[in-house]
């Protein structure tokens, strides 16, 4: 069970930043630069749940965000069982390319893992283990929120933050919680597989025109207790060229 639960942890690590890269870390090469997202509009009592979509599109850098078509993210991961307070070290690869997903995770001698989605078909190192591609779920939502076959709609506020959820054709849900000074997504819960998986964005940073969480941290409520993950993601490249190797299930 142990074993099962980290690697859906590390599936919502991948929605979580399947579209992100980090600041503060080289991308393609680029240096840090001055913020060019616009503000977003005023977000008060009033504004419906689409427009609270549309704003946390707009936070994550709107058309740039939408129009990624690759990513590879390196980084560090720390895991943690049910009531431990003793963290499993671990290193990341994670390599995106539409709705292909590649993950690898290296947390050598306890934990080694892998998981590849080819488009069509799932494998994952853990038998019996089968994930839904990543773009159904989590930030990459935002991207399809006013496509046919999503809807929209109201939750209640949580603390200081402005809820929505967005529902596709098929079932799939992620409840959205944004900051309404900044318009971006802090919070984000996903329901799957009889699970709640939880998400919590801690530093945000922009690249290239896109909002980047790049701090985070996951928990994933068992019968057994909670478990945690928290990421940090340390390089990325964007839009380079990816080959279908890559994602072979061997």
């Amino acid at each position: 069970m142990k074993r099962y639960a980290l690697t859906l942890i590390v599936f919502l690590s991948l929605t979580s930043v399947s579209f992100a890269q980090e600041k503060d870390a080289k991308s393609n090469g680029a240096n840090a630069t001055a913020s060019t997202i616009p503000a977003p509009p005023p977000i008060t009592a009033n504004t419906t749940p689409v427009e609270l979509a549309r704003a946390a599109l707009g936070a994550q850098g709107g058309d740039k965000f939408k129009n990624l078509k690759s990513m590879m993210m390196v980084g560090s991961a720390n895991l943690y069982a049910p009531n431990s307070s003793q963290s499993v070290p671990g290193k990341f690869v994670m390599v995106t390319a539409g709705d292909k997903v590649r993950i690898d995770i290296d947390a050598t001698p306890i934990f080694k893992f892998k998981q590849v989605f080819d488009g069509q078909q799932s494998f994952s190192s853990m038998p019996g283990i089968t994930m839904p591609p990543a773009s159904k779920f989590g930030l990459p939502v935002l991207a399809k929120y006013d496509q046919p076959g999503y809807t929209v709609s109201a939750l209640p506020d949580k603390k200081k933050l402005r809820g929505f959820r967005i529902v596709d054709a098929e079932g799939n849900t992620t409840d959205f919680y944004i900051d309404p000074a900044t318009a971006r997504v802090t919070q984000y819960l996903i329901p799957y597989n009889g699970y709640m998986f939880g998400t919590e964005n801690s530093k945000f940073s922009e690249v290239e025109g896109v909002l980047i969480p790049f701090n985070f941290t996951q928990r994933l409520e068992t019968p057994q207790g909670a478990f945690f993950a928290e990421y940090k993601v340390k390089d990325v490249k964007l839009n380079q060229p990816i080959g279908d190797d890559v994602f072979v299930i061997q």
